[in-house]
């Protein structure tokens, strides 16, 4: 059993769900809708109220988590905490509330979750589809056919952002319509073409937006009640007519939703004019079933996160038996130096599988290259907190320890940062190790017991040898060497 949580701009949702033969079925949900995006002043950091607000919401969650017997758990936050300036600082408190990490995803990797939710939903394997997701804060474009992802993008405007800039005072007129839908516009003209009409047979819009949009449209008997220009344009119309928010009166329409319909309207609108879409089919789906299928993926170990190391190899031309060398003395050294518990073994495989990326950019310095592109890469599967603990890891495979200093603190990381730095280095005097005939420890200090032939027989080896004392010395870390045999 699983259980994802989204931190959305709009609304925090919670999904519970069981992995059924070819399906995972929901068996609680929960929804706050708390207006995150609302909560940013006028400098971009989450105000005292909203951050109050979010972890009230987030101590509630917990307590309906505590009712099930889950195997896993992730919690994702999408747009509003990728650009909130104080994020980092709200976080701590937000995992305290809801008792499990908090993963701040990029938008690229929120559209492949929501394509992996409504792929998983829809069940038609060589279906070439379209589906948009409006969220509060950003906008979710993929491209894919059958469960196949092709091309994802993430744009910034969404049902909250749009409301505020144009409807703040709660007033609703023509003009005000039309400036929101041409900012939408203006926001995917340039990246629209890959996912015009042509590209896909079917369209789908995954969000709750979109769903309480084609539910007013159907009971509310405009147009054919599909989903289409025309009943678009019609709902846009009633809207004007009330002429303020607080005069909405539409079945199917929940007060909660009137307040920031009109953005997500003018959003829908705007990209359905972009993309020439006549007919968009909503679909009960998206970021939280996408969650919950990564997660049964992972338990099936058909890790996502696999795959993109091994693609990102190839884009970058990372030498693949070099790469696998380092892992596995990297690995084995790990394990010789006892670490209290696995969390970090497979950040450390694939940070030594990456380690050699900024290659393609420089030798020189290529450590620091690396850092920067695996802090920055396009990876599917893996959060940005992933990414910045696998950044810190290839940055300190090499030379002074002061860059990586405050990570450190954490005993597991730094035998981590450890088994990296002694794998980079034996590969690179071309020693080939047995693992069984090396004594390494590492608490209060360092311990490392070594052949002299290996001295005799790779000079270097001292040189670095002597270095790495100096470096481990200058972080606070004692490292001795006994040579034997």
């Amino acid at each position: 059993m699983f259980a994802a949580v989204d931190l959305g701009s709009n609304s925090f949702r919670l999904h519970v769900g069981k992995h059924e033969g070819d399906a995972i079925r929901v068996i609680k949900s929960a929804r706050d809708p708390i207006r995150l995006a609302a909560g940013l002043d006028k400098n971009g950091n989450l105000s005292e109220q909203a951050i109050a607000t979010a972890v009230e919401s987030l101590g509630r969650f917990r307590a309906i988590l505590r009712d099930y017997h889950l195997d896993a758990v992730r919690v994702v936050a999408t747009n509003t905490l990728r650009v909130a300036k104080n994020a980092q600082a709200f976080l701590p408190a937000a995992e305290r509330a809801i008792g499990y990490p908090v993963e701040i995803i990029s938008g690229e990797e929120e559209g492949r979750l929501i394509y992996m939710g409504v792929a998983g939903a829809l069940a038609l394997p060589d279906e070439e589809r379209l589906v948009i997701d409006i969220g509060g804060g950003s906008s979710e474009v993929i491209l894919g056919r059958g469960s196949d992802i092709r091309r994802v993008e993430s744009f910034g405007i969404g049902t909250v952002n749009q409301s505020l800039a144009f409807f703040g005072d709660g007033r609703i007129d023509a003009a005000s319509f039309e400036r929101a839908i041409l900012s939408a516009r203006s926001h995917v003209e340039d990246g629209a073409i890959p996912f015009g009409a042509g590209n896909w047979t079917s369209a789908y819009g995954s969000s709750g937006t979109m769903r309480a949009i084609a539910e007013t449209i159907a009971r509310n008997r405009m147009g054919d009640g599909r989903v289409t220009p025309q009943s678009v344009e019609e709902l846009k119309q009633r809207l004007i007519a009330f002429g303020h928010v607080s005069r909405i009166e539409l079945a199917g329409m929940k007060p909660d939703r009137a307040a920031v319909i009109m953005g997500g309207l003018a959003v829908l609108i705007g990209l359905m004019q972009e993309l020439n879409i006549e007919v968009i089919s909503p679909v009960e789906a998206g970021l939280r079933l996408g969650v919950m299928w990564d997660l049964q993926l992972r338990a099936t170990q058909r890790d996502r996160r696999e795959q993109s190391v091994d693609d990102y190899s190839r884009r970058v031309h990372i030498d693949s038996l070099r790469a696998r060398q380092v892992a596995d003395t990297a690995l084995g050294f790990f394990q010789l130096l006892r670490p209290a518990n696995q969390a970090y073994a497979q950040y450390l495989n694939w940070s030594a599988l990456l380690h050699e990326a900024g290659l393609i950019v420089s030798q020189s310095s290529y450590h620091k290259h690396s850092s920067y592109l695996i802090a920055n890469a396009d990876l599917p599967g893996f959060t940005t907190r992933e990414q910045r603990v696998m950044s810190a890891m290839i940055l300190g495979q090499k030379g002074n320890l002061r860059k990586i200093g405050e990570a450190l603190t954490d005993a597991d990381f730094a035998k981590a940062v450890l088994a990296l730095r002694l794998a980079v280095m034996f590969m690179h005097s071309h020693i080939t190790l047995d693992l069984d005939q090396i004594r390494v420890k590492m608490k209060s200090r360092i311990e490392l017991e070594i052949k002299r032939d290996w001295i005799s027989h790779h000079p270097t080896v001292s040189y670095w040898m002597q270095k790495e004392q100096e470096w481990w010395s200058a972080a606070g870390v004692e490292f001795t060497i006994r040579i034997n045999g």
